[in-house]
């Protein structure tokens, strides 16, 4: 038999999800998208991203997702389990949990709705940074398995080396898309909001132990403006307002290379010293 279509692309693989009794979705954890404890968080965001966006009753696009990060996913089989809250004419409001073995690791509530044409405007500016073919690729370490699947170019804030020392300031800007190229999309967003590595490994110039406790997304952009982009690469900025008592905030924003802000998403991190 001659194979004509080519491979679902490793992202696709990693958020599929299949029916389960009832009305619950199951998956399982990729290698591919491990992190040091468990998968990438961003993974996660967009499975339960996709969780919502394929229940048949589920309106509009996604315009917010929080996920909170109960405890480690292990590797294996997990369920996602959906619930309506409310559901009104132009918006709709989600309870989510992922569990494995009736074991609740993570929850989220999302809302979902319909754009309508108003007025419109953008205060935020989109930071100053050289076309992404004029910076080079950054690799990360080995250890840190899912930032093989983003080709992320960094403008300031590069990962740091064991000699770069600490740094005054928290703000990673980067030229981020998947790898290999794939049109972007609400799932491929939220992932690409929790790609920025931990704010305190900058400021202190090391890698320590710090993990997301919690991460809300801000979906500013509708369907059209983000199917425009396709394949492209997208700029994000991400900086910490304070460390303080073992966490820390994390604040970041997604660009078109248009100028078209397309989500924002805040973090709060736990971090060991």
């Amino acid at each position: 038999m001659i194979e004509t279509g080519a491979p679902p692309h490793p992202f696709d693989t990693a958020i599929a999800l299949a029916p389960a009794a009832d009305g619950r979705v199951t998956s399982r954890t990729r290698p591919e998208y491990a992190n040091m404890v468990g998968p990438f968080g961003g993974i996660t965001a967009a499975t339960l991203v996709r969780a919502v966006q394929q229940h048949p009753d589920r309106l509009g696009d996604p315009l917010s997702l929080t996920v909170n990060y109960a405890a480690p996913v292990a590797d294996g089989d997990f369920d996602i389990t959906t619930r309506i809250v409310r559901s009104n004419r132009t918006n709709q409001h989600w309870l989510l949990e992922l569990s494995q073995d009736g074991v609740v690791t993570t929850t989220a509530t999302a809302v979902f709705g319909i754009h309508r044409d108003t007025w419109s405007d953008t205060e935020a500016g989109m930071p100053p940074a050289p076309p992404p073919e004029a910076v080079p690729v950054q690799e990360f370490p080995d250890f840190i398995a899912w930032a093989r699947n983003y080709e992320m170019r960094f403008v300031e804030g590069a990962v740091p080396d064991q000699d770069t020392g600490e740094n005054p300031d928290s703000t990673t800007t980067l030229w981020v898309r998947d790898a290999p190229a794939r049109p972007l999309d609400f799932p491929a967003l939220a992932s690409m909001c929790d790609v920025f590595y931990p704010r305190v490994f900058l400021r202190r110039g090391r890698y320590m132990a710090a993990g997301t406790v919690s991460l809300t997304v801000y979906f500013h952009a509708d369907a059209g403006e983000i199917a425009a982009q396709g394949e492209d690469h997208i700029l994000g900025t991400a900086r910490t307002h304070r460390f303080s008592r073992g966490y820390f905030d994390q604040t970041a924003r997604m660009w078109g290379r248009d100028g078209t802000l397309l989500a924002s998403s805040h973090q709060l991190v736990y971090f060991k010293d």
